[in-house]
């Protein structure tokens, strides 16, 4: 069977919310994707910012393997080896002390928001606590996740939504100001906002709901989803600011491919907050997840892959920022370590998408007008030359 016949196969079963491109992709090695046809893909998508090891890592699929072999589930009603590995690892990676594993990064937030509420409701008992949430942001597609999502059109159509929310501007510390109450339990926002466009937080702004959160006995959330897990230079984004959490949500990385989440606490609210019968999942942290999870820290050690973005990531920038200086079309780079955007003016970005998948390069787009590339973290500079000609040849 050739692409179009999986297409057409695929679209009489599947349910279509997604609007796919036209390729049906079949095997992976380093930072290339080859689809059924045979045609090869130079990947700075990852999957979305998931495979920071790259296609075929051996070490990595033979751990998966290996526990395939040994033990795929067991529920949470029992403890696991790879389950205490994974914990550790992400504890100590993390500077937290409290892990709760999830499928996804979308429940992940949903646990962040109820640990946040019982946090509350254990102080005062009330409620009727609000959390303030950023516009422009991306939290995930359950209710509560979008109840914290500051964008209307993907709440549209699925209201009335999750109460108790407000939200601000994220970068202006003062709108932040403006929305607390007595009865805000919490802050939730990106460290880097992702699908809003590829915005950083500056440090002024993180440093000061910092200080807002600790002057009230607000707890500070971090959505590191998408930017933690080595993207931006170091584990989590929140480290190069110095601005730790109370709470902090990961995912896609975490597991390089295998669905899993966390959300992870400080000593404070885990001691204050959820109890046994308050949250839980069926397959969240099971055996299989958890061999990835642990596996993927042991590779980012000895591949000094943290290490290895912090020298590769400056060089990106530099060709970014060069196709923005020679194309006009092009107004901006924005981003921190390998999670990068380019503003795109007058044209449509999705053109652009689609013409770099047609010279074999895979791409993503990030709001409206953002050109985003989030590659595995193994990239090298010729790959990063070949991202720019074959870019080059879309424009």
């Amino acid at each position: 069977m050739n692409s179009k016949d999986y297409i057409e196969k695929a679209e009489q079963s599947v349910l279509h919310t997604y609007n796919r491109f036209p390729v049906v992709l079949d095997r992976g090695e380093g930072v290339y994707l080859t689809d059924v046809d045979g045609k090869q893909y130079l990947d700075f998508g990852a999957g979305i910012a998931v495979f920071a090891l790259g296609y075929g890592n051996q070490a990595y699929n033979d751990a998966l393997k290996e526990q395939v072999d040994r033990l795929i589930h067991t529920s949470n009603l029992y403890y696991h080896a790879p389950l205490a590995d994974a914990a550790e690892k992400l504890v100590r990676v993390s500077e937290m002390d409290k892990v709760f594993f999830t499928n996804s990064g979308t429940e992940a937030i949903e646990g962040a928001i109820k640990t946040a509420r019982k946090y509350a409701f254990l102080k005062d008992g009330r409620t009727d606590h609000e959390i303030i949430a950023m516009n422009h942001s991306f939290h995930g597609r359950s209710v509560g996740a979008l109840s914290v999502t500051g964008n209307p059109h993907y709440q549209e159509a699925f209201k009335p939504l999750m109460g108790g929310v407000r939200f601000a501007d994220f970068n202006d510390l003062a709108s932040v100001e403006a929305q607390v109450t007595d009865r805000t339990c919490a802050i939730i926002l990106e460290t880097v906002q992702g699908e809003g466009g590829i915005y950083p937080a500056t440090p002024e702004f993180l440093s000061g709901v910092k200080q807002l959160c600790e002057e009230r006995d607000i707890l500070l959330i971090l959505d590191e989803i998408q930017c933690g897990m080595g993207r931006t230079g170091s584990y989590f984004a929140w480290q190069q600011y110095g601005v730790k959490p109370d709470i902090m949500t990961c995912a896609k990385a975490l597991g390089c491919g295998v669905p899993v989440g966390a959300f992870v606490l400080n000593e404070k609210v885990a001691k204050a907050s959820l109890v046994p019968g308050d949250h839980g999942t069926t397959y969240g942290g099971n055996p299989l997840a958890c061999a990835a999870v642990s596996k993927v820290f042991d590779l980012f050690e000895e591949m000094h892959l943290v290490e290895h973005v912090r020298e590769i990531a400056p060089y990106l920038e530099e060709k970014l920022d060069a196709l923005v200086d020679q194309y006009a079309f092009l107004r901006l780079r924005r981003g921190k370590g390998l999670m990068q955007g380019l503003v795109v003016q007058g044209r449509p970005v999705g053109e652009i998408v689609n013409r770099a998948l047609d010279n074999g390069l895979i791409v993503l787009s990030a709001g409206s007008d953002v050109l985003r590339l989030v590659p595995p973290l193994i990239i090298t500079k010729e790959d990063v030359d070949e991202m720019v000609r074959r870019l080059e040849l879309s424009f």
